[in-house]
């Protein structure tokens, strides 16, 4: 779906449905932290860096972080850059109290050593919500340090600093991912990803929004809460 239709989803979501958004933020953020820990749990062990931008998805990076912390992942940075001190939503000082309380280290700041030595980098900067053709400071110069890396990249839901419906067209954008994660349905840029794994979450969506938005969600398997879509899936969503 488009920029316009994700943001009445999740309209209709917190009006018609009776969700609130700490609930869709917490099922999103577990749905990533799953996805990870399904296709990326030999990492355990490594350094996860996880970059919150200042919106919703950074708050989903926060509630990923906390999730990855409880299935196992020893060592896990946040950088929480502009914000940490007032976050634009009262809700996120909760989510940074519940990071900081499990002894993850929260910065303002990117770390000083290479992002080479991480594991796995969580991209939760931006989402679907993002416009413009690049990112503003500070995280221009993260996204191009990223890039200049080797790091393996997990986005959730948009890769930061790829339009909505066309992809990374202004080139100013993050590198393609290895693993998307798309959260309720997959957004259209998603049909421009080509990376390792193309992941679902979102396991809440009601049958009468699905009909309204004519999604066509795929079964999940017993109480997983992500699950892997063929590439050739993702354009019909």
């Amino acid at each position: 779906v488009g920029q316009e239709a994700a943001a009445n989803i999740d309209k209709d979501l917190m009006s018609i449905h009776g969700f609130t958004l700490e609930q869709l933020m917490e099922l999103a953020g577990l749905s990533v932290a799953s996805s990870i820990m399904e296709k990326y749990g030999g990492k355990k062990n490594e350094k996860v860096l996880v970059i919150c931008g200042p919106g919703n998805n950074g708050g989903d990076g926060l509630v990923a972080a906390r999730h990855l912390w409880q299935f196992g992942f020893s060592t896990i940075v946040v950088c929480y850059p502009k914000y940490l001190e007032n976050p634009k939503n009262p809700y996120f000082k909760a989510l940074l109290s519940q990071v900081q309380d499990l002894g993850i280290k929260v910065s303002a700041k990117m770390p000083e050593e290479s992002l080479d030595s991480f594991g796995l980098i969580v991209d939760s900067m931006f989402g679907f919500s993002f416009k413009g053709t690049s990112a503003r400071a500070p995280f221009d110069q993260i996204i191009a340090s990223i890039n200049a890396s080797k790091a393996v990249i997990v986005s959730i839901d948009v890769p930061s600093g790829w339009h909505v419906e066309e992809g990374n067209k202004s080139g100013f954008g993050l590198r393609e991912p290895e693993m998307l994660v798309s959260l309720t349905v997959p957004k259209t840029c998603a049909t421009k990803f080509k990376g390792k794994f193309h992941m679902l979450g979102g396991r809440f969506v009601p049958p009468s929004l699905a009909q309204k938005f004519k999604l066509q969600i795929p079964a999940y398997e017993g109480a997983s809460q992500c699950l892997q879509l063929p590439s050739y899936n993702a354009a019909r969503l």
